[in-house]
């Protein structure tokens, strides 16, 4: 197969961006591009867990049906407490408090994917991948990633195949709405996208719902993903690259 693979995933998956996620997946669609949605299972943004939402359970696994993947993204998505001063201060500068799963004990990172899965079992939703909240994992998390048979997991700078590897270098490239930085951010993600799709560089490109409150956010993701489609870029999910 040719071409350098490039991923595409639509964070934030929940009832309360059930709109956010739709419009994403439009314009993937509309291009022909299969992305990774990552979904936050339980109570989060003051709605009710995934399964009470029937109809975007339905649309959910329509997505699937039609190459999508499915892929876990937390519990919560919010940080908990505990764990060391200094790993409280990365999850508050680095990802705005939304560390879940950058703290845990083995046992508590178990305990949180368990019940995580359980939620999506009951939608009849199976995934084999997982992305923490933030792309923060703890050594804890880790392990207890193998132990319950996930296929990978994804970090900001790499894909992690379980057990023990191969870790695919592919740095994730999102926009930071609302901050100091955001049209810096635009603009280092469309020039950026244009550096490694020239230099046929595996990378991925993540959306978030608080993307589409900056029309100029919205239009640098997608012309950094037909920038690399136009390059001879390969658009995959995460689980296509790790089995294939």
């Amino acid at each position: 197969m040719r071409g350098f693979p490039f991923v595409v995933s639509i964070h934030d998956v929940a009832p309360c961006t059930a709109d956010a996620t739709a419009r994403w997946l439009a314009d993937l669609d509309e291009r022909g591009i299969p992305s990774t949605l990552l979904v936050i299972p339980g109570p989060f943004g003051g709605r009710a867990a995934l399964p009470g939402d029937g109809p975007l359970v339905a649309f959910l696994h329509s997505a699937a049906g039609r190459g999508h993947e499915l892929a876990l993204h937390g519990y919560l998505h919010e940080g908990v407490p505990g764990g060391p001063l200094w790993r409280r201060g990365v999850d508050r500068a680095l990802v705005r408090g939304a560390g879940e799963f950058w703290s845990l004990s083995g046992v508590q990172a178990v305990r949180r994917l368990r019940a995580g899965l359980a939620l999506l079992a009951e939608a009849e939703i199976d995934v084999v991948g997982f992305t923490p909240p933030g792309w923060l994992a703890s050594p804890g998390t880790r392990k207890a990633l193998s132990a319950l048979g996930f296929t990978y997991w994804t970090s900001h700078l790499g894909v992690h195949s379980l057990p023990g590897g191969p870790v695919r270098r592919m740095p994730a490239l999102s926009h930071r709405p609302g901050g100091a930085g955001e049209r810096t951010g635009a603009r280092v993600m469309t020039g950026a996208a244009r550096a490694f799709a020239r230099t046929g560089v595996p990378f991925r490109i993540a959306l978030h719902p608080a993307d589409l409150g900056r029309p100029g956010l919205r239009r640098a993701a997608l012309a950094a993903i037909d920038a690399t489609v136009a390059a001879g870029g390969r658009p995959v999910t995460y689980e296509t690259l790790v089995t294939a």
